[in-house]
């Protein structure tokens, strides 16, 4: 009897490595295909932009407005300071078909990223986002935009009073100039409510190298200096905390 026992563990024992050896493989070769896929993703934006993006029914699109941005930001983008998981998930998030609204350029840290619809985590992936519930791009009032801390927004740290934020949107060109950095609570909506001039309010999280979810927002506030249609800031306020 006890030999029986013995042989019964023996072959449990062989079947329960059999099935750890197979789920590794199986575990392998889905880690071999993922990695396919991301230097798939890799390759159509340093190889095949140009083939694709600036087709002869897009180049004249794409030479200006927010398309210039957006294959521009796809051809591209200036990693060096990003998490590698924020350079993966945004090499994933490019191979899904998508129009941004406009485009966000703050010459003075070298952003230029398309702006899309809604905070979705596909559209923070690849690019920046439109804050459901704030004014449009482009519109009276405050338009809130947010982005990843550790991919397009890492360069918001380095951003000072009186920096231009230029919004392409709609064939329009509108600048922007800094009037504030703040750092609030999650909580703390309050900087995305209407304001009189027309604003841009710039959301990530803080601290930008915190490990694991940052407890706290970066806040950049811009307001509007001028338009095509010659609007400008009726006041400039000038402050920062």
């Amino acid at each position: 009897m006890p030999g029986r026992w013995i042989e019964y563990g023996a072959w449990l024992t062989g079947a329960a490595l059999l099935t750890i050896f197979g789920g590794a493989r199986l575990w392998a070769e889905n880690e071999r295909v993922r990695g396919l896929e991301i230097l798939r993703a890799a390759q159509i934006v340093d190889e095949d932009v140009v083939s694709l993006a600036f087709s002869p029914s897009n180049r004249a699109a794409a030479r200006s407005g927010p398309a210039r941005a957006h294959f521009a930001a796809r051809a591209a983008v200036d990693q060096t300071l990003w998490s590698e998981k924020r350079a993966r998930e945004y090499a994933q998030a490019l191979t899904i078909p998508g129009r941004p609204w406009g485009a966000l350029l703050i010459p003075s840290i070298g952003l230029e990223v398309p702006v899309y619809a809604g905070t979705s985590e596909l559209n923070l992936n690849r690019g920046a986002a439109h804050i459901e519930g704030t004014a449009p791009l482009g519109a009276d009032g405050n338009v809130g935009i947010a982005a990843h801390r550790d991919g397009f927004f890492r360069g918001l740290e380095s951003v000072r009073i009186d920096a231009d934020v230029i919004l392409e949107v709609d064939a329009r060109t509108l600048r922007y100039r800094v009037v504030e950095m703040l750092i609030v609570e999650p909580t703390d909506v309050h900087v995305l409510a209407a304001t009189e001039i027309p604003s841009i309010t710039l959301v990530t999280c803080y601290p930008f190298y915190f490990v694991g979810n940052a407890p706290e927002r970066y806040i950049v506030r811009a307001e509007l200096v001028d338009s095509p249609d010659g609007r400008a800031a009726a006041s400039r306020r000038v402050s920062a905390r």
